[in-house]
């Protein structure tokens, strides 16, 4: 099995609280630097609307959805807030230490 991780940013290009769109692999990822620091990627586009989640707020461990409201956890990708009830994707994720970029695995299998 290859590594499929593949760097899609930095972290100082990542401030805390902040999202960016990114494509790896064909699938469009939200890389998502939590306010504690923390670097996660989810699938791109609300569950409930089909909106750009990385256009969305960060707060906590959470992001929002700017069109309705739904909030997603960004460790498990699960809704918080309606009107979504379904999941998003979530990608693993591994920084490299010495140069600071952000690497992100797009063939994870959905969670099940």
């Amino acid at each position: 099995m290859s590594d499929a991780f593949v760097p899609v940013a930095t972290l100082d290009s990542l401030a805390p609280g902040e999202a960016i769109d990114v494509v790896a692999g064909g699938v469009e990822i939200a890389v998502v630097r939590a306010e504690d620091g923390g670097v996660h990627a989810l699938e791109d586009i609300c569950s409930h609307d089909e909106i750009a989640l990385s256009d969305g707020d960060v707060e906590g461990c959470t992001i929002e959805c700017w069109k309705h409201g739904s909030q997603f956890d960004l460790v498990t990708g699960r809704p918080l807030q309606l009107p979504a009830v379904l999941p998003v994707r979530v990608f693993p994720v591994r920084i490299d230490e010495s140069s600071g970029e952000i690497l992100v695995d797009p063939t994870a299998a959905p969670a099940t």
